[in-house]
């Protein structure tokens, strides 16, 4: 730092406060600063600033990576959630954490000032470690009980009704609906397993107060479970004109289950996704109306009230749920 304040021509404290960002410094004289830490190859030393101010301002992500897929939306929160942090002058940490013991390991070294807990299920242990700990956390996803816990999740129950909706408007009465398994047809499912649990709840009291039949069926999360989710589908409830999907990796095996089965899509069946990414609605083909996730704004507000809290920590937890944005390209169509 004395290196850069020599050949910028000003103070070391003006130097600390452009690499820190602690008090104002005039444009001019910011850039100076600035081109003489590109000029010497200045680098701030994270370990050594954490050890300073007894803070890292690292975040960490925990993604339980065995048992679920890095899918379009999940990394649609990862790098909203990434580039929040940047604004806060935070970094992110991706943790690919699958057990409470492991998660320990990490937290042992005392890296980062907070947690994100991705994938949370209804009764999650992860919280009672981090809680355990008095390690700041917040939740991507909710439990059931959220007593104490801040969350910011997706309206799942409303993409639902928002999917419904739609879909009755067309003149559907046998709607289905395909959801994902974490852990894929023959890994190990995460019981409770928030996302999963949420849909189906609230597609079986909106088929319910719809006077529908509900019809569930369950696959893995990859395109060959989709297709043959697709096939029994058609084998068991050859009247079903219309489909809900909740299954991001396995919704193009699906439909291309579908089409060999001898239905096409949208003129025999109506297929309208939930909770997938903006991203994979412009690439997928076949294009597939959805109810698009909210996955940026998940990630970026999950960032922001950690951030708050750990400058306020007698701030009140956040409930926070995101609706869904209905986003049709072609898949659904009057039923026949």
């Amino acid at each position: 730092m004395q290196d850069v304040a020599d050949r910028a021509g000003v103070s070391l404290t003006t130097v600390s406060f452009v690499v820190n960002g602690t008090k104002r410094v005039a444009p001019a004289t910011r850039t100076r600063v600035e081109d003489a830490m590109a000029d010497l190859g200045y680098r701030r030393n994270v370990l050594a600033r954490a050890l300073a101010s007894r803070r890292s301002h690292i975040v960490a992500l925990v993604f339980p990576a065995l048992q679920h897929r890095l899918g379009s939306t999940a990394l649609s929160i990862v790098t909203a959630a990434a580039s929040a942090a940047t604004e806060r002058g935070f970094n992110v940490v991706l943790w690919p954490v699958d057990d409470v013991a492991q998660l320990d390991d990490y937290l042992s070294g005392g890296l980062v000032d907070g947690v994100l807990l991705m994938e949370v299920t209804a009764d999650d242990p992860r919280v009672a470690l981090l809680a355990e700990r008095e390690v700041p956390f917040g939740l991507i996803g909710r439990t059931e009980d959220t007593t104490g816990l801040s969350y910011v999740d997706m309206d799942f129950a409303g993409m639902v009704a928002t999917g419904l909706d739609h879909l009755t408007d067309l003149g559907h009465r046998r709607v289905a609906l395909f959801l994902g398994e974490p852990g894929g047809p023959s890994g190990p499912a995460w019981s409770g397993y928030g996302p999963v649990v949420r849909t189906a709840q609230a597609y079986e009291a909106e088929a319910a107060r719809r006077g529908l039949d509900p019809i569930v069926v369950r696959g893995g999360q990859d395109p060959r479970s989709g297709r043959q989710a697709a096939t029994a589908l058609v084998a068991d409830h050859p009247d079903v004109t219309a489909v809900l999907v909740l299954n991001e990796a396995a919704l193009s095996g699906f439909v291309n289950g579908l089409v060999a089965a001898g239905r096409a899509v949208p003129d025999d069946v109506s297929v309208l996704a939930l909770a997938t990414s903006a991203a994979d609605l412009a690439t997928a083909d076949p294009a597939v109306s959805a109810v698009v996730a909210p996955g940026a704004e998940l990630g970026a507000r999950s960032v922001q009230d950690l951030v708050d809290r750990l400058a306020d920590t007698s701030a009140a937890p956040t409930h926070d749920l995101l609706p869904g944005t209905l986003r049709l390209v072609g898949s659904t169509a009057d039923a026949r």
